[in-house]
């Protein structure tokens, strides 16, 4: 057989692929699984197909390159790409709030202590987020650890908030920790020097799989039982963020890639403002430092709360996630105080 036909029917698969997962991916929990292709395929399946066909010529060739550019005009926006910025914007206006979000891994299970926490107050940021205050027990299942009083230790001006195996540190005052109906989201009030109420939520949502065999059945429970674990979590998270009557800031690792159908759930929440990075492909999940593979975690505003500047600094060897630094303001000038 010659290219163009090959080419032809991958495409023809390539785009059924691509409709099953517009249509099951953040829908179906059996989708789950094909979901997890990774971002930049979006890209560089159609992109290799359409070069294919248009080498080969002919009828069957050309027809493999117009489905090619189908699919790509159909799933670039699901590559985690993003237009590149030739200018560096302005710097941060003074008094802005800078946050950092970070899942780190396990909570220095794996990790010397004595360099995690020194790390944790170099980042010196107004309002800490951080997710995985846990430890794993390599079975599916985490425990929960305290460690207040050494955070408390480490961080004597700040307000420190633990629940669910999240830490939420600020600067500013804690007004209120607010039950969410989300299980895994941490929403703390802060009160600003002008009397405002600025609030937070920190959020981990559940993993997609357990690794363990797919030959054990025990596999496709865990997805099934996980992907419900999700849906719940985006459903009430969703309504947190719809009844929060304050300028809010949605930020944590979500367990999802932009190719999910779960990124159209994410993108309800807030503002995505990733583009402000500056990258071309901004990841911040990676198997070793310097490598990395895609995004994520998300950092999202309701309006009343703008994002000045965003960056992922890498932690080194503390954690397989990038940390993300924003600098945010709200209405109403503030000084957090230092």
């Amino acid at each position: 057989m010659t290219i163009g036909p090959l080419a032809l029917g991958a495409a023809a698969l390539w785009t059924g692929y691509l409709l099953a997962d517009q249509l099951l991916s953040g829908r179906w929990w059996g989708w789950l699984l094909p979901s997890l292709a990774p971002p930049p395929l979006f890209v560089a399946v159609p992109v290799l197909l359409g070069a294919l066909g248009l080498g080969a010529g002919g009828p069957a060739g050309l027809a493999a390159a117009a489905l090619a550019a189908g699919a790509l005009i159909t799933g670039a926006g699901r590559s985690g790409l993003q237009r590149p910025r030739l200018r560096r914007g302005p710097a941060p206006p003074e008094g802005a709030l800078r946050l950092v979000s970070w899942n780190t891994q396990h909570w220095c299970q794996r990790t010397d202590p004595e360099l995690f926490y020194p790390y944790l107050r170099q980042l010196d940021a107004d309002v800490y987020l951080l997710q995985e205050y846990h430890h794993d027990q390599f079975d599916g299942t985490y425990t929960l650890i305290d460690e207040e009083d050494l955070l408390r230790a480490t961080f004597p001006e700040y307000g420190i908030v633990t629940a669910r195996g999240l830490v939420t540190m600020s600067r500013l005052p804690v007004v209120d920790v607010v039950e969410t109906a989300a299980r895994r989201t941490l929403r703390v009030d802060l009160r600003l020097p002008d009397g405002g109420v600025f609030t937070t939520f920190n959020v981990h949502i559940p993993v997609q799989l357990w690794l363990i065999s797919p030959l054990r059945v025990e596999f496709y429970r865990a997805v099934r039982t996980r992907a419900a674990d999700r849906e719940r979590e985006y459903r009430g998270l969703t309504t947190d963020v719809a009844d929060c009557p304050h300028p809010a800031l949605i930020a944590g690792d979500f367990n999802t890639t932009p190719a999910m159908g779960e990124a159209r759930k994410i993108a309800q929440l807030g503002r995505d403002t990733v583009h402000m990075t500056g990258q071309l492909y901004p990841a911040s999940w990676r198997l070793r430092p310097g490598v990395q593979w895609w995004r994520l975690d998300w950092v999202l505003t309701t309006p009343g709360a703008r994002v000045h500047t965003y960056r992922f600094r890498d932690p080194g060897d503390l954690s397989d996630h990038r940390v993300q630094e924003v600098t945010v303001t709200l209405d109403g000038a503030f000084r957090p105080s230092r």
